[in-house]
Parts: C-alpha cells; structure tokens; sequence
C-alpha cells in the first residue's frame, strides 16, 4: 500500500476489484464492507466515501456485524505481542502506547479483555488513534459492565471511527 493519498477523482475512476484490494482491509479483516461501500461511487467527496463504509456496515445483518466485530483483535492481546496485526492495527496501538507496557499493565489488559469478551461476546473495540493507554483502559473499565446490546452498537460505531481514521490516511481531502 502506497503511503501518497489517492485522489477522490483516483478512487471513483478504480474499476471494483481495484478498489476491493485498495480498500478491502480498511474494515479489519472484512473485505466485503469496501466491496459494498464501492457500489455507492462516484463518491462526491471524501465523506461520502467515510459515510457509504459506514452505511455498509450499518446495512449488514446482525451475523455480519459479529463477524466484522469479531475479526478485530484484542487491545495489547496476544496477536500484538506475536507481531500478528495488521499494519494500521500496529500502528494504532503503538501510537496509543499500547506496544510499550510493563508486565503489570499487560495483565491488567489480559484480564479486561477477558472479562470483556466473557461477558459481552466480542472483543472490545475503541478507535485508539490519538488515546493515550491511561485513556484505552479508562474507556475499558466504562464499558466492561455495559449491558451487552449497548456494547454491540458501541463497537460498531467505533469500528466506524476506525473505517473514518483509515479512510482519512489514504484518502486526500
């Protein structure tokens, strides 16, 4: 992935396939989110591409929205620690500290992603980008008692933020 944005007029020009393989990571791991966001182009501007991801998302049946959750890693889990993210997903954790913990801070996020996704089924999904690690586990110990519908509807709505950020770095204004 080139790290020069694309121009909108780039992006509405790209034929479907072209543009599945550009975007089809922005939704971790959820190719089908961009395949479906590409059919609204020609995009007017860039936050009508942020808005038909977004629209993507929000028109997915319940299944694919759990899928889409659940294709997210855990905050600092075991696929950080064995270098398994995806590059934008290391990016986002490091920038918020979270690839520089001590082992106290590390146990502190194992057992809260574990409490998380015991009780509410998926993993805990925050849009981490400009957060600091203090801020991640502040928004953790909010959530983790959440009842499990309101936690549904916040993660998607910070896969969202995710899809926005994303959108933002490859796409010029």
């Amino acid at each position: 992935m080139s790290t020069q944005p694309l121009t909108l007029a780039a992006v509405n020009r790209m034929d479907e396939e072209a543009f599945v393989t550009r975007f089809g990571d922005i939704a971790e791991h959820s190719p089908w989110v961009a395949d479906v966001a590409g059919r609204a182009r020609p995009y007017p501007d860039r936050e009508a591409m942020v808005a038909a991801f977004a629209d993507a998302v929000q028109a997915a049946g319940v299944e694919a929205q759990r899928a889409l959750l659940l294709a997210h890693p855990d905050l600092a889990g075991r696929a950080a620690i064995a270098n398994e993210l995806a590059p934008e997903s290391r990016n986002e954790q490091a920038s918020a500290g979270l690839d520089r913990m001590n082992a106290a801070e590390y146990a502190e996020f194992s057992e809260l992603n574990a409490a998380y996704r015991a009780r509410h089924g998926i993993p805990f999904i925050l849009a981490v980008k400009g957060a600091t690690k203090q801020q991640v586990l502040d928004a953790f110990a909010a959530r983790v008692g959440n009842d499990p519908e309101v936690e549904f509807a916040t993660a998607l709505a910070q896969v969202e933020r995710i899809i926005r950020f994303r959108l933002e770095d490859r796409v010029a204004a």
